[in-house]
């Protein structure tokens, strides 16, 4: 949270200190920041999964939340450009109906995740368009575990690619809002144990990641 919060007041230093332009290229052209939220759902991947038993689905979910910067080219019927986006989650494992909905990873929370990608779209009109989307994720699940007196500063740091695509549009004074839907899979890993002693080795995961967000921001 400190994190994304430190991002949000310096795009937001960004936005007030930059002077306002017409957009005379297009709609999407320039630098943008925006915020987001919406549906955040990790679980096994098709390796792992426990298909055998249909009570335990192996999957967390909740609220991810947090914010995106990029710049765009608008070449008249197309965009192209590209983005840097860090969100947080409230998703976490928990006892469902007496069954630990795990994921192969033990008792943990999803922590803050990383996105550095590209992005093309096709222009509908003026201030609509289709995009696609692509590029490395980083993600962190911090877990939830302690003995009693001391809570153990101990993170799986995960690594992976994400695609996805949207609809983007543009209003008002250089405005817009979009809606997406991203899928990531995180084939590596290593536990960060927090300073106290060196990481893991890097190890195989399969771990697999939707995410349905909104998105409203600001060009300049």
């Amino acid at each position: 949270m400190n994190k994304i919060s430190t991002l949000l007041v310096a795009g937001s230093l960004v936005a007030f200190s930059a002077p306002a332009m017409a957009q005379d290229t297009g709609s999407f052209d320039g630098f943008r920041i925006q915020g987001v939220a919406g549906y955040d759902a990790l679980k096994a991947g098709s390796s792992v999964d426990d298909d055998a038993n249909a009570d335990n689905d192996q999957s967390i979910d909740g609220l991810v939340y947090g914010v995106q910067v990029g710049y765009d080219y608008d070449l008249g019927n197309a965009v192209i450009g590209l983005e840097a986006e860090l969100t947080d989650s409230t998703a976490k494992t928990e006892f469902v109906n007496g069954d630990f909905e795990g994921f192969g990873f033990g008792n943990v929370s999803a922590g803050r995740d990383l996105f550095l990608g590209a992005r093309i779209g096709v222009k509908w009109s003026e201030d609509m368009m289709f995009y696609a989307k692509g590029g490395y994720t980083n993600a962190k699940l911090n877990v939830r575990s302690n003995d009693g007196t001391t809570e153990f500063d101990t993170d799986y740091d995960l690594d992976g690619y994400r695609v996805g695509g949207g609809l983007e549009y543009a209003f008002g004074n250089n405005l817009f809002t979009n809606i997406e839907y991203n899928y990531s899979n995180y084939s590596e890993a290593e536990v960060d144990f927090g300073g106290t002693l060196p990481n893991s080795d890097r190890f195989d995961v399969d771990t697999d990641r939707h995410q349905v967000t909104v998105g409203l921001g600001m060009r300049f």
